[in-house]
């Protein structure tokens, strides 16, 4: 027993210094969006059936406050509603989830709305948003660059 000793005390010793470090494993959060964002949305659609793309594109501006909510302006003529409410922040899983108070609460809206979750990538300067909807044969992409605060 008294050979045994020496050779296990150093490996006792490697694995007690790993207790004593105080190791922040975490993810570092994402930064959450805020400010005046322009750019385009594009909206892709793949035909069930046909397997056919169709796209449409949108210059918009989207202005988003903690305290006030969310605002979407710009090009909304045809492609994208102009729209406002209120928005969620998940940092830790990149997430946003926004609730346009202009959504129809009866059926299908003529326009794309800024309204659900959407994973987001933001290096304080592109503000990057995708969503799918239906079988993943919708997707939602806003490409957007920080204009103001």
């Amino acid at each position: 027993m008294k050979r045994k000793l020496p050779y296990l005390l150093p490996l006792l010793l490697v694995f007690a210094s790993g207790c004593l470090t105080d190791k922040n494993n975490a993810p570092t959060p994402a930064n959450a969006p805020e400010g005046t964002f322009a750019g385009k949305f594009k909206f892709t659609h793949i035909h069930a059936q046909t397997g056919a793309v169709d796209s449409a594109t949108a210059n918009i501006q989207l202005k988003m406050e903690t305290a006030t909510g969310f605002q979407v302006t710009g090009d909304t003529s045809t492609v994208h509603a102009g729209s406002y409410g209120s928005y969620i922040v998940s940092t830790p899983y990149s997430n946003v989830d926004f609730i346009d108070h202009t959504y129809p609460t009866t059926g299908v809206p003529a326009k794309n709305h800024l309204n659900g979750v959407y994973t987001y990538s933001y290096d304080g300067t592109t503000l990057q948003l995708v969503a799918y909807g239906a079988f993943d044969t919708l997707s939602y992409y806003y490409n957007l660059k920080k204009i103001g605060n």
